[in-house]
């Protein structure tokens, strides 16, 4: 395209379905009338209205008002629990809850906490009840008695939607001396709630006929707020389909702590996050606009053209969300449906078991036959394909198997089913017990080391100046695409980290991409080889680290790390010899250490010869005395001497 087609591009974009900033005026928030597609819990220590004061100092007991009021008629009891001061239950203590038309469950290790309520209390309740309140109309009543019956107010907290509180008992000299509520008040000392929130807002382009929702939190920031991670806990739908994605919008130095239960669903984060559920790396996650619009527009532009909720909460450490059913899935078995079976005991114990566990690539069954002692007579086990059996032990049965075998049905929203068939005999009479079953394939990047470019049988070792092979896998069920390999390196301690690929790319000498297989069920393969060479004089290490992040367009990185060990193989001889110097060195050590035993052993010769050997002999010696030395000296000398003179 030349320099005249530029100007094209931006129109061509907008045709084509890659939104731009306009998009989002298409689609104006309203609140959510209908049942709303998502459950929102958050906790806080801010309370609609409040105060704290030191007038029940000087009484004999404190006293602790609360005041609920709910925006919907809750489904369940409030929970409330009353915790002691940090020196145990030192006074009496007064709880005033005004509850119209709601049930509640009041808990606290201290007995002699007295309650007025107008709430009907369930039996799990552990406190006395004291006398029923009197007929208040308005926040100001409900305080004047309170001061009036006990001569000072320690606490006082209006909840809007509680599902529980958490209340600290004890007094401060330091508060005011006059209980004066207080809008927004921060009962951060005494009081924590989880509250629903009800005031979640959505809309949808006019002319959308997707089924791809967003669900956006927007969690305001307060410069005084000391939170610094928020813990967000999700849960899914049973059979939850991976067009939904949820976006997390924050102040930049906030970590957000993300425990998934029974979800594929794709993230959008500002700030830092880590999946705990996965893995507890901490990803960087992208800037995010802070606006409505800003906000609804980001999702416009990753093809989510239905905002199902956006949420605008105060700051919280503690988040629960739980997604409805969007729209009822329906879903047309690829086999016929098995019969449902029997809520039998082996049935039971395999379905509690939940032995399955996959990768990428492969599905793997374990089973400590310890855990199989309730079944008695268990001929063997196999998946949907009778021809794969599990192998069996002294302790265990294993089955390991790739996803394209088996049976095994892999879905788009990264889900692989197949069924476990356990087979009993029963006399003469073989019965199976069949257990359906969906096994989650993690949204990770895989890292495998193969010693050839057959790609079988991984390893973990790494052999020195032989060519390796490497691969990186994930599934990325929406736009697979999108997902490059970034960069791999290996690390060796004491040497320079050795870069492989960078940008999808070779780097390095020795280094060459390898064309991978195509890409089925949203799963990307990316592979190459290279070949590990240690420096000439350099050590070679124990083990090594291989290093590869694979990533989105939005920066958002996936990374993984293998343990692989060092094998010293084939040494070049005019690179592995010994040096002159080291030569010279065993040459001198030789010398001098044998110089050292000759010394030694003329040092114990010299010390030991019988005194007779160091006088002359005279040549007046008379012959008998002679022969008698000469035949003395002739056995200490040697044994054919000594045979000599006997002869």
């Amino acid at each position: 395209m030349g320099p005249r087609a530029a100007p094209l591009l931006p129109l061509l974009l907008a045709l084509f379905g890659r939104p731009d900033p306009g998009r989002a005026e298409g689609c104006d928030l309203q609140p959510v009338t209908l049942e709303p597609p998502i459950t929102l819990f958050y906790a806080t220590s801010t309370v609609p209205w409040g105060c704290v004061s030191s007038s029940s100092l000087h009484t004999s007991q404190e006293v602790h008002v609360l005041s609920a009021e709910w925006s919907k008629a809750p489904a369940f009891p409030l929970k409330v629990s009353v915790m002691p001061q940090a020196g145990g239950c030192n006074r009496s203590a007064v709880l005033v809850l005004l509850c119209a038309h709601c049930s509640a469950t009041v808990t606290s290790l201290c007995p002699d906490l007295r309650i007025h309520t107008d709430a009907h209390l369930s039996p799990g309740t552990t406190t006395a009840l004291g006398a029923e309140l009197p007929m208040v109309t308005s926040e100001e009543q409900l305080l004047a008695w309170a001061q009036d019956t006990y001569g000072g107010i320690t606490t006082y907290s209006k909840l809007q939607d509680p599902r529980w509180v958490q209340l600290r008992l004890g007094e401060d000299a330091r508060s005011p001396p006059h209980c004066i509520p207080q809008e927004h008040f921060n009962a951060m000392l005494y009081l924590e709630t989880e509250v629903f929130f009800h005031k979640m807002k959505g809309c949808s382009r006019g002319d959308t006929q997707s089924t791809r929702a967003a669900h956006i939190i927007h969690l305001l920031s307060e410069s005084s707020s000391p939170i610094t991670e928020v813990n967000l806990t999700l849960s899914c739908p049973e059979r939850a389909v991976n067009n939904q994605i949820l976006i997390l919008q924050s102040r930049t130095n906030l970590t957000w702590s993300l425990s998934v239960n029974n979800c594929s669903i794709q993230f959008i984060v500002s700030g830092n996050y880590k999946i705990t559920s996965m893995s507890p790396m901490l990803h960087r996650g992208e800037h995010l606009p802070d606006t409505e619009q800003g906000l609804v527009t980001k999702a416009f532009e990753k093809n989510y053209s239905v905002i199902a909720s956006f949420s605008t909460i105060p700051p919280s450490a503690r988040i629960s969300l739980e997604i409805q059913e969007h729209e009822p899935v329906k879903r047309v078995p690829e086999t016929p449906a098995a019969p449902a079976p029997t809520a039998s005991l082996p049935y039971l114990l395999l379905v509690m078991l939940r032995p399955w566990k996959c990768t990428d690539e492969t599905m793997e069954i374990i089973i400590a036959r310890s855990h199989l002692e309730p079944i008695k007579d268990v001929v063997n086990i196999t998946l949907r394909d009778i021809n794969c059996q599990a192998e069996k032990n002294a302790t265990h049965f294993m089955l390991k198997t790739p996803l394209s075998h088996c049976g095994t049905l892999v879905e788009d929203r990264g889900l692989a089913n197949n069924e476990l068939i356990l087979n009993l005999a029963k006399g003469t009479v073989l019965q199976s017990v069949r257990v359906a079953f969906e096994c989650m394939i993690p949204r990770e990047l895989f890292l495998r080391l193969f010693p050839t470019a057959a790609f079988e049988a991984p390893q973990t070792e790494l052999e020195v100046n032989k060519e390796v092979f490497v691969q990186a896998s994930m599934r990325w069920e929406d736009h697979p695409a999108d997902l490059q390999l970034k960069e791999c390196w290996l690390v060796a301690p004491g040497q320079e980290p050795m870069l492989l690929v960078q940008s999808g790319e070779a780097r390095g000498t020795g280094v060459a991409l390898l064309e991978g297989p195509p890409s089925s069920h949203g799963r990307k393969v990316w592979r190459f080889r290279f070949t590990y060479a240690v420096p000439e004089g350099g050590r070679i290490p124990f083990s090594a680290t291989l290093k590869c992040k694979a990533g989105l367009q939005n920066n958002t990185i996936f990374e993984k790390v293998l343990e692989v060990t060092v094998k010293d193989g084939w040494r070049p001889p005019n690179n592995r010899g010994l040096g002159l110097a080291t030569v010279l060195g065993i040459t001198f050590g030789a010398f001098l250490i044998g110089a050292l035993l000759t010394a030694g052993l003329w040092y114990i010769y010299s010390h030991t010869r019988p005194t007779s050997k160091l006088q002359p002999v005279s040549s007046t010696v008379p012959a008998s005395e002679s022969s008698s030395t000469n035949h003395s000296i002739g056995s200490t000398q040697s044994t054919p001497c000594s045979t000599s003179s006997m002869a």
